[in-house]
């Protein structure tokens, strides 16, 4: 009997590797050590969303195999995600971008919202790369 599961391992491995990356991409930008809300922050370069599903994915392919239906449900749910980070999310960053310089633009007293812009491609690929690694890093080691 498994006291941890590899899927549970795989996920939350999958967001922590990525949003420390994510803090390390902002700081290197900066020229400065970033705020710590970029741990936990939304959008940037790697796709947070993107790593913890095809983390999840990588270790069912490897536990249950490709042509189990569970990694059927997964491929089906990770490529929901990875669509949504680039095309779903990007539109509404952008409809926000609008918004706030409308918001600007008329001068009102509306307080102005923060705007999370999604990702681009290159974002949720490199999120996806990390993701297959960390998931063959815990089918090896969990």
């Amino acid at each position: 009997m498994e006291f941890v599961s590899p899927y549970i391992i795989a996920g939350i491995a999958g967001w922590v590797v990525s949003q420390l990356a994510k803090y390390v991409v902002a700081s290197f930008k900066g020229g400065k050590i970033a705020s710590y809300r970029q741990l936990y922050l939304s959008g940037n370069m790697p796709s947070a969303h993107s790593t913890t599903a095809v983390a999840v994915l990588t270790v069912i392919a490897i536990e249950d195999g490709l042509s189990s239906g569970l990694f059927g449900l997964a491929l089906v749910f990770t490529s929901v995600v990875l669509y949504d980070a680039m095309m779903v999310r990007r539109s509404s960053g952008e409809q926000g971008v609008a918004l706030t310089a409308l918001i600007k633009e008329s001068k009102s007293n509306v307080r102005l919202p923060r705007v999370a812009m999604g990702h681009t491609p290159t974002e949720v690929a490199v999120g996806a790369i990390i993701g297959v690694a960390v998931g063959l890093l815990v089918a090896l080691f969990v």
